[in-house]
């Protein structure tokens, strides 16, 4: 074969290992939410300058906790403060790791693909004449265009 860009072989034990570690993920983090597209669109976001204003906001806020209205909770922007620094090393860390999984997958798919087109090739060449006219034919398919139409040409005005 003329490439070979990853060589990876999962065993049973290493697929079930897996399965096991994403199904104890899933079930620690089932607090997670989905957002629909609408909320993802129309939410308040926060980024990197936002973060610090929202970080001192807090820390003044738990110095003056006078100043709030009785229904503000406090406590439960403390928590979503811990909460957002607990995950945000583990998203980076699955988003390494996801990104792993797509770049190995893409070059699976590259190596089978190269390896495939390269042995049709072999098939094309060395194949005639020893009863593999039919495979050759199904795997043609891939390549075959079906009936172009025409395009009308618009009558000159």
């Amino acid at each position: 074969m003329s490439q070979n860009l990853i060589s990876l072989q999962l065993t049973t034990a290493d697929l079930s290992a897996v399965d096991a570690a994403l199904k104890t993920l899933e079930e620690k983090l089932a607090g997670l939410i989905d957002l629909s597209i609408d909320q993802r669109m129309t939410i308040t976001k926060m980024g990197d300058k936002s973060e610090a204003f929202c970080r001192k906001a807090v820390e003044v806020l738990g110095n003056n906790p006078g100043v709030l209205s009785v229904n503000y909770s406090l406590a439960e922007v403390k928590r979503d403060l811990a909460a957002f620094d607990a995950l945000r090393p583990r998203v980076v860390r699955v988003e390494k790791l996801l990104e792993k999984m797509h770049d190995s997958q893409m070059a699976l798919g590259s190596d089978l693909m190269t390896a495939s087109l390269e042995g049709y090739a072999y098939l094309k060449v060395a194949g005639k004449g020893e009863a593999l006219d039919t495979a050759r034919a199904a795997l043609s398919m891939r390549f075959s265009r079906g009936a172009r139409k025409r395009v009308e040409e618009a009558p000159a005005q």
